[in-house]
């Protein structure tokens, strides 16, 4: 059989789209986009009841991973994170795993030269005491522990580095301020980091979704954020059976708290920054500390209507 030139040309020929067609293939995207991004104008409302009388700056962000609806508050103005600044300092760190820079079993030696002090466990090591860093990791984001992570915080590379890191995934406002060159005047007013509700939760969603070093950096750092010390204020107002991945910061000025739910009828994730708190006092009856509480009340109540669980009214036995 003979080939027909002819018929090539017809077959090369480029199809000719409809005005009509084309207008919808270029309208897709800002229609699926549109629909994933929808304001939840009830749950504002629920919200704003919520932080009326607060004495103080409030920050909140929330999203539903599943309908894309989403809530905000002051969400895109830039609050202090305190230690919510070790999630981006974790992912530093995970970059450099990736890299070949380090590895996670890597042995390291403690010296009490770099202890600091605050929240954690690793300042009351023994001088020359063996370790390595995954045991960083882990006292970093489950006891918050602060020599851990200033100690992460320079295997990552330091505060440029990372903050380039979160500029590469699109996070301009999440930074490392602490020990950081060119950031000592935004040191003063913000503390060791800053971010805006929205960006912290979607660092946090990204990290959920594998999006963020790789696929396995974002498990690694998903599992070691469900397995937190703090869990009294917002995660004590979900089931303990229910996974969730958080973080939480406080200073005396400010408290503050990331949490991604992984909840039955819908993950959800929230973001609750505060700052110039008149109560500065360290109680668990701090009105910022109380505030996250009430907000993750009324999100996993809102979210999960038909649950039968209650948060305890007790608190938990000294």
């Amino acid at each position: 059989m003979k080939d027909n030139p002819e018929l090539y040309q017809k077959m090369d020929r480029p199809r000719r789209l409809s005005p009509a067609l084309l207008l919808l293939l270029l309208l897709l995207p800002a229609l699926t986009f549109s629909q994933r991004l929808e304001q939840d104008h009830k749950l504002e409302k629920a919200l704003s009841r919520l932080v009326d009388t607060f004495k103080g700056s409030v920050g909140i962000y929330v999203m539903n991973l599943r309908t894309g609806k989403y809530a905000s508050l002051n969400g895109d103005s830039i609050f202090p994170t305190a230690s919510i600044v070790k999630v981006p300092i974790l992912v530093g760190l995970f970059d450099q795993i990736e890299q070949g820079k380090l590895s996670y079993h890597q042995p390291m030696i403690y010296r009490d030269s770099i202890k600091y002090g605050g929240s954690g466990i690793m300042q009351h090591f023994k001088d020359s005491s063996a370790t390595e860093v995954s045991v960083l990791a882990h006292l970093m984001m489950s006891y918050s522990d602060n020599t851990t992570s200033l100690w992460n915080q320079q295997l990552a590379g330091g505060g440029e580095q990372i903050n380039k890191l979160m500029d590469k995934y699109g996070f301009p406002n999440i930074r490392v301020n602490s020990r950081t060159k060119g950031r000592e005047e935004i040191w003063k007013k913000y503390g060791w980091g800053q971010s805006t509700p929205r960006e912290m939760a979607s660092l946090l969603v990204k990290i959920r979704n594998g999006e963020i070093v790789s696929k396995a950096a974002s498990d690694r750092m998903y599992r070691l954020m469900t397995k937190g010390y703090y869990d009294e204020d917002a995660l004590a107002q979900i089931p303990p059976y229910v996974q969730a991945a958080a973080k939480s910061g406080a200073v005396d000025a400010s408290r503050s708290e990331v949490v991604l739910v992984n909840a039955p009828s819908g993950e959800y994730v929230f973001y609750v920054g505060t700052k110039d708190n008149a109560d500065q006092s360290w109680s668990r009856d701090n009105e910022g500390q109380v505030l996250i509480r009430k907000v993750s009340a009324c999100l996993w109540n809102y979210f999960e209507p038909h649950s039968k669980w209650k948060a305890p009214l007790s608190r938990p036995a000294h």
